[in-house]
């Protein structure tokens, strides 16, 4: 148990569509949370999880998307 706004915004992600895994991540200070999203399902995910944040504590979350890139390689 971290907290009931990132244990609200780990439980829904997880019911989500698309959703490989979520949890807590850092340590004090209100911590985030960090999911596993397929590219297609991101839209949606961040609308459930959203609503139902915002339902439960009372304020939009934040969203953050990061994606996998190619990784370093040499430019010509």
């Amino acid at each position: 148990m971290t907290g009931v706004e990132l244990d609200t915004l780990v439980k829904e992600a997880v019911k989500q569509p698309g959703v490989l895994g979520a949890r807590m991540t850092g340590a004090g200070f209100g911590g985030c949370a960090i999911a596993l999203v397929a590219k297609d399902h991101v839209d949606a995910v961040k609308a459930a999880v959203g609503a139902k944040y915002q339902e439960t504590i009372g304020y939009a979350p934040s969203f953050y998307v990061a994606e996998i890139a190619d990784g370093p390689k040499r430019l010509d």
